[in-house]
């Protein structure tokens, strides 16, 4: 008998598993144990038992990331793959290209899990919401160009606002293509600058019929437009993740249309109300001052004017009296004042002393006071107190004193 190998045996193995046709494609059903996933490789590595017996497992990278959930130890699922051996390893394991799980469905699995990271993550938060502008210019539509959802938004939004433009963007909204159509769709419109308001949505459906909105992409696609976003999808009782991340849930695609705009019937009531109150208050304002100015009229001043002005007139003449009489006894100090000064400055004056019979000799333009400031025989004038007199000087005598 021939010695064989270890590999050699693997190998055997190997081979002989693979010529097994119920081992390919298989279904298996267990509970998830040791799920391990390795973050460099991306391949996930788990057990699979049951109450008697286990097996290995493992998903590489390509098939796990195409899950629609985050498998968990636990958690009872339903594998399809093949059986083969690990050459290396000898170890026989079950090489899984799909799972789902057993129990509760794999969608809302999916959007619990979603719902729950992204909560997290903070998109919920009503800090994030924008407001819906009141009176938009132009409202952006994501959804189906086909169908009742929007024709109801677009009729609903010609009746009640029709100044406002709206703008459609067919969109695929269900099946495999419509995650990346949605994204595409909000990135055109919030790029638009007369888009004000953006509605995405659809029509009711199953949970796997309204899966393209329970994305990650969309998700993101509608927290990341700057423009407010409100999300129809579906019924009133149907709940998306795209209704927590947008700045409004409508619970159905017309009532996001109601949404949207405001009545422009229910705005021209609310102006005609608004001035009609205006008017009254105006009216109401006119009366009062006109009340004020009659009682104006009434009042004593206006109603005896001649009386008014004869009471100032007396006031007027009293005061100008005062002030007349207050002046005539400051001119007549000052007059009086003015006198003394007058007289004692006369009294001081030369020209008094020569009233009195003095003279004033005058030699070469100056005043002679001494004897001995001339001699025989120069000429003087003499001052009198009416005109003068030439004289020639013949004799000096002189005091000794």
């Amino acid at each position: 008998m021939p010695i064989l190998t270890v590999s050699q045996i693997n190998r055997f193995i190997k081979q002989s598993l693979n010529e097994i046709p119920q081992l390919k494609n298989l279904y298996i059903t267990g509970e998830i144990s040791n799920y391990k996933l390795h973050y460099q490789s991306g391949h996930v590595y788990f057990t699979l038992k049951d109450e008697k017996s286990q097996l290995s497992c493992v998903m590489f990278r390509a098939y796990a990331s195409r899950l629609p959930f985050r498998p968990e130890s636990g958690m009872k699922v339903l594998c399809r793959g093949t059986v083969d051996l690990f050459e290396s390893g000898g170890q026989v394991q079950l090489y899984v290209h799909e799972m789902q799980p057993q129990g509760v469905g794999a969608l809302q699995l999916s959007f619990e899990q979603l719902k729950e990271k992204l909560q997290r993550q903070g998109l919920f938060d009503t800090s994030h919401k924008k407001s819906i502008p009141l009176y938009p210019k132009a409202i952006g539509v994501a959804t189906s160009d086909t169908g009742a959802a929007v024709e109801d938004i677009k009729n609903i939004l010609n009746r009640r606002f029709p100044l406002c433009e709206v703008i459609l963007v067919p969109t695929v909204v269900q099946g495999a293509a419509a995650p990346a159509d949605i994204v595409r769709s909000l990135a055109l419109l919030d790029s638009l600058p007369q888009v004000e308001t953006i509605i995405v949505g659809r029509g009711g459906g199953s949970l796997e019929d309204l899966a393209a909105f329970n994305t990650e992409a969309v998700a993101m696609a509608v927290y990341q437009c700057q423009t407010p976003v409100i999300s129809a999808v579906g019924h009133e009782t149907d709940y998306t993740i795209c209704d927590f991340v947008a700045d409004l849930r409508a619970p159905t695609p017309s009532a996001a249309a109601e949404l949207a705009v405001p009545d422009c019937h229910e705005e021209m009531a609310r102006l005609r109300a608004a001035a009609a109150g205006m008017k009254q208050l105006l009216t109401a304002r006119l009366n009062r001052e006109e009340e004020r100015l009659t009682a104006v009229r009434e009042s004593s001043v206006l109603s005896d004017a001649g009386a008014y002005f004869l009471q100032h007139e007396t006031r007027l003449q009293e005061r100008y009296q005062q002030l007349t009489d207050r002046y005539q006894a400051v001119l007549s100090a000052k007059e009086n004042a003015l006198r003394e000064q007058a007289a004692a400055l006369h009294a001081l004056s030369p020209l008094a002393v020569l009233g009195r019979g003095y003279a004033i000799a005058r030699h070469d333009g100056s005043v002679i006071s001494d004897a001995q400031q001339v001699a025989p025989g120069d000429s003087l004038e003499i001052v009198l107190s009416r005109g003068s007199l030439k004289a020639q000087i013949t004799e000096v005598n002189r005091d000794e004193q």
